[in-house]
């Protein structure tokens, strides 16, 4: 058989697969990619371990309060927030902390006065398990993202 036939085969069930806004149409039914999304954010903080998960729950409802309208999707293996198109912000936990990902290389550059006191590597803010950032910092960060990508944050 030729190395293809499995490729093809993929293919055609993906070809059923079709997006229109949050809807997607697989073959005959349609399913709410955004409630499938937010389905998987809440799976993804099912998994964290406490204090861990209250921390990215405060979180995400301080993106949310900046970003009411933001699609929440997983990007990167990732909780993410995507604002027309584009992700503005995320999270992840890992081991020794937890980390706020702009999705960006330039956002936490731009706001390195604020930052003091935080561990980072060029994309993401890593900060302690038990104590999520304060909201205004969250706020910033998200205002220089949606001004990068040009967005308007509602």
């Amino acid at each position: 058989m030729p190395r293809t036939a499995g490729v093809r085969g993929q293919t055609a069930g993906w070809a059923r697969l079709r997006r229109s806004g949050s809807v997607i149409r697989f073959g005959s039914r349609l399913l709410d990619s955004r409630a499938m999304s937010v389905e998987e954010v809440d799976n993804y903080l099912a998994s964290v371990d406490e204090p861990k998960r209250s921390s990215l729950q405060t979180l995400r409802h301080m993106i949310l309060e900046v970003v009411p309208d933001a699609d929440q999707v997983i990007s990167y293996r990732v909780p993410a927030f995507r604002v027309q198109g584009k992700v503005v912000a995320g999270f992840a936990a890992f081991k020794d902390h937890l980390s706020y990902l702009p999705f960006s290389g330039s956002v936490l550059n731009q706001l390195a006065d604020q930052l003091t006191g935080y561990t980072m590597t060029k994309s993401a803010l890593h900060f302690p398990i038990d104590r999520p950032l304060p909201k205004r910092l969250v706020e910033n960060l998200i205002a220089v993202r949606l001004e990068e990508i040009g967005a308007d944050p509602h």
